[in-house]
């Protein structure tokens, strides 16, 4: 696999005033799904060869076109470098109307309205072609109609400039992060099917730098890869699926940055989210409550050679003894016990979905379309019909109950259908952080078979970006107010009624309460929050400056950021701290149900006041625990500050000897766990 060793993000200054223009006519675009390429071919180009003092200064396109965001336009260059300036931008506007790319301009294209016209910064980066390849050759510009059938295009002109004041890179040498770097020998990326890439990760460790020219040691192999997502398809910073496969093709379960193997994985670019750690809060809260959520890492990413920025590498949702951890279904499983399990159910847009599905029997209470439920597993190409009506009745049943006067009977009623402190659970984080797709969209439900468990569990937690007050529309930005109430009037997806339902019956709201009370008192409190968001800003510090000079989007308007926009990283820590504060406060005066002493199972106060000490320390550290936890098994975790486990022991007793081992000096997290429940967490330094 091909390494590279100088890799690129865009500060410059470059003109389009002066320089050498060659320019080409065009033709009709293909309105039936399918991509063209359109050539033009430089020669006499003077100095040939394109690099940091003279090369590429821009692009100008003419498109007459009725829909703009249906196209996906890219340049390549002759060396086959790839180069993306617009993909699905501009919604239904018309036309790019003299529209140039050029990085010597603020304005990003994805920032910018149809009809285009003037300058623009394209959503990748031009100085990418500007690596000593000899220019003259043949130049081509990709344009692919992406909703065949229903607009027309046609591509009048367009046109290359080169000149003596090309963009002037910098260099991404190394990381305190993972580095994942992916070669899709020339191929651009689609939004499916995957295509077959090669992917290397370089990971020397906790403590330890990576360097672009190190050697790949966590992951060298091939991929395939396709662009994920819905409404996110249309950044400029694009999110991704990949497999890990072997040499011929097929799916490989492999293990990446010390998650347990599995061959299907996430790239999330979390480029609305300018903190970039919404969603794996959210994947945090929930371990912390006991629940599977997607483990993950943080890493920075190079396509082709082009820096893409942070991202978070996580498993993707899906059955697996260490994902979703519920029966395998079969073909053989027709009958009896085998069929009743497992599945996993979603809530969520078709967007690149052929699953199997269904409608709701009942309107939601808010009105509008009923909702759709989709099985995530098994696939569509494996479910059986035996089985997908077997889910199918299931969820009719527990609707039915939901919708009779004695939806509440502890014999007959939800709690027969439904493990309820999953849902609970699940309600908590969505309200907790105002989740306005929660309940309706990127929501799962699983079920296991019924003699390991006949329950429906709530979850896992996914797609959390746009909550944690990061919304401007419906009341997404407010810290008041409860989300699954929000009548979503006129909207295509809504929430299941029996949402509300549940919080009409007393057993349930008690539960509830004691439940916050719980969490209140151990995670879902300022100090606890504040000190994993303080870790993770500690730990993307230096790779954030270079996240934001690729994409420079600080202060900048990105759907749907409310205002004011944070200027600043710390301003975007401190803006999600301060409405969590009132979040948090506005719960605690509305939380409903009374908490008596008997309280719900796992639910009553586990908060423990831990001594450590010494802290900081050099070799070893004791941790003393309060007696009444002397009795019971518990696990002492030690993770790095990006989330990744150390070191795992169990212990006994009230005391706990920690010795340093191996481990690089620095700061970590530990957690503390009695039989599986959390019950206190904290920062250590090694030193």
């Amino acid at each position: 696999m091909k390494k590279f060793l100088l890799l690129v993000i865009t500060l410059c200054t470059c003109s389009l005033l002066y320089g050498q223009t060659f320019n080409a006519g065009g033709d009709t675009i293909p309105d039936d799904g399918s991509p063209v390429y359109f050539d033009l071919m430089v020669s006499g180009l003077n100095p040939s060869f394109i690099d940091t003092n003279f090369g590429l200064e821009g692009i100008c396109i003419n498109i007459n076109h009725t829909y703009d965001s249906d196209l996906d336009i890219y340049l390549v260059a002759p060396d086959s470098t790839i180069i993306e300036l617009s993909t699905g931008n501009g919604g239904n506007g018309q036309n790019y109307s003299t529209t140039c790319f050029t990085d010597s301009v603020n304005t990003l294209i994805s920032s910018g309205s149809a009809p285009f016209n003037g300058s623009y910064k394209p959503d990748g980066f031009l100085n990418a072609v500007n690596n000593n390849q000899n220019g003259n050759g043949l130049w081509r510009l990709f344009i692919h109609d992406t909703y065949p059938f229903a607009d027309y295009g046609i591509l009048l002109s367009w046109s290359l400039t080169f000149g003596n004041h090309p963009c002037k890179p910098f260099y991404f040498p190394s990381s305190n992060l993972p580095i994942v770097i992916i070669n899709t020998q020339g191929q651009i990326i689609p939004d499916s099917p995957k295509i077959t890439a090669q992917m290397g990760i370089i990971d020397n460790g906790a403590g330890i730098r990576n360097y672009v020219t190190d050697t790949f040691n966590n992951y060298n192999g091939y991929i395939g890869i396709e662009i994920r997502g819905s409404s996110s398809q249309s950044f400029p910073k694009k999110s991704f699926g990949f497999e890990t496969r072997d040499s011929l093709g097929i799916a490989l379960d492999t293990s990446i940055l010390n998650m347990p193997s599995e061959h299907d994985w996430i790239l999330n670019a979390n480029y609305t989210d300018k903190s970039l750690m919404r969603n794996t809060l959210t994947y945090q809260m929930a371990m912390w409550m006991g629940h599977y959520d997607a483990r993950y890492r943080y890493c920075e990413l190079v396509i082709n050679g082009q820096y893409q920025g942070i991202y978070i590498l996580s498993e993707k949702i899906k059955r697996d003894q260490n994902r979703v951890d519920i029966a395998t279904l079969t073909t053989a499983d027709t009958a009896g016990d085998a069929l009743t399990g497992g599945y996993i159910i979603k809530l969520d847009k078709t967007t690149g979905s052929s699953a199997a599905g269904w409608t709701s029997n009942y309107l939601p209470d808010n009105g509008g379309p009923y909702p759709y439920y989709q099985v995530e597993y098994p696939k569509a190409n494996t479910i059986l019909p035996v089985q997908q009506n077997y889910i199918h009745a299931l969820i009719d049943s527990f609707e039915n109950v939901m919708a009779s006067p004695n939806f509440a009977d502890p014999v007959t009623g939800y709690p027969h259908f439904i493990n309820d402190q999953s849902f609970i659970d699940f309600f908590i984080i969505n309200e907790l952080a105002k989740n306005l797709d929660g309940y309706r969209l990127s929501s799962y439900l699983y079920k296991d078979k019924n003699s390991n468990d006949r329950h429906l569990y709530a979850g896992p937690m996914w797609d959390f970006d746009i909550a944690w007050g990061n919304a401007d529309y419906y009341n997404g930005n407010n810290s008041t107010g409860w989300q699954y109430l929000f009548p979503f009037a006129g909207d295509a997806f809504q929430i299941p009624f029996w949402w509300n339902k549940l919080l009409q019956d007393t057993v349930y709201k008690n539960k509830l309460k004691c439940r916050w009370n719980a969490l209140r008192a151990t995670i879902i409190n300022t100090n606890y929050l504040f000190n994993f968001i303080d870790s993770v800003a500690l730990i993307l510090d230096e790779a954030k400056d270079r996240n934001f000079s690729a994409w420079p989007i600080l202060g900048v308007y990105v759907w749907p950021n409310p205002s004011p926009l944070p200027t600043t990283y710390g301003g975007c820590v401190a803006e999600l701290k301060l409405w969590l504060i009132a979040r948090i406060s506005w719960l605690d005066q509305n939380m409903p149900g009374v908490c008596s002493t008997a309280g719900f199972e796992n639910t009553a106060s586990n908060s423990e006041t831990v001594n450590v000490s010494p802290n900081p320390f050099s070799f070893s550290t004791r941790f003393t625990l309060p007696d009444n936890k002397s009795a019971k098994n518990k696990t002492f975790v030690i993770k790095d500050l990006s989330g990744r486990e150390i070191k795992r022991t169990d212990f006994s007793g009230s005391e706990f000897n920690f010795h340093r081992e191996h481990i690089e000096d620095g700061v970590y997290l530990y957690e503390i766990f009695d039989n599986g429940i959390f019950i206190a967490n904290g920062k250590l330094v090694i030193q």
